[in-house]
């Protein structure tokens, strides 16, 4: 008997996909919002002027070298060197992140959706995840299941069909008709033995996993 898909899920709490996409994109924004603050705090300082300052006047009294009076810039250039390797290793972390729990699970199913197109009804989606993917796979599963119980039930009746068209053959060749009679019963049993034929290559070429007959 086919199984109803609502009889069949689980009805447990499952974490939004677009929460989780949010909270990827809320987690990029703030780790830039917090690097780019602090980099314009330290711009911002007193301390920093009054040190760019200082170093240019001792370098007009050419108390020191050029390259000690770049020494403040030179520091800020490497903190913002820092927040941009920050930044940057929060988006590979992130883009990992999105690769195996979104991009992975999505393509899987993909590939088996295809699969399945092509008749292949052996094949079913696994994906562990808590999001609207594992639904999905779980109803591509049950569309299988579904599919290839229909598909068994009209092999059921292709045999039913060749068993009964060969009853009435040899039923024919027992019963006292005209030519005419005759010649339209085989002809409507050959048409319906061709058809069950073309039924059954079909069902032939399909590929099925073990399920209660």
């Amino acid at each position: 008997m086919i199984r109803h898909r609502g009889k069949r899920m689980k009805q447990t709490r499952k974490t939004s996909l677009q929460r989780t996409m949010v909270i990827y994109f809320v987690l990029i924004g703030f780790a830039a919002a917090f690097v780019g603050t602090e980099f314009v705090m330290d711009v911002s300082k007193k301390s920093l002027r009054d040190e760019v300052t200082q170093s240019y006047d001792q370098l007009a009294q050419k108390k020191i070298q050029p390259d000690d009076a770049f020494h403040p810039v030179l520091k800020l250039r490497n903190k913002a060197i820092l927040m941009v390797a920050i930044i940057f290793a929060v988006v590979v972390i992130l883009l990992t992140m999105f690769i195996k729990n979104i991009t992975r699970p999505l393509q899987h199913t993909i590939e088996i959706s295809k699969l399945i197109a092509e008749g292949d009804l052996s094949r079913s989606v696994n994906i562990k995840a808590n999001n609207e993917l594992t639904e999905l796979g779980d109803t591509i599963n049950e569309l299988t299941s579904n599919l290839q119980e229909m598909i068994l039930l009209s092999e059921d009746m292709c045999a039913t069909s060749d068993r009964f068209v060969k009853e009435v053959s040899d039923m024919l060749d027992t019963l006292t008709l005209d030519r005419g009679q005759t010649e339209d019963l085989r002809h409507e049993m050959q048409v319906l033995n061709a058809k069950a034929r073309f039924f059954k290559d079909i069902i032939h070429n399909c590929k099925f996993y073990g399920i209660e007959r």
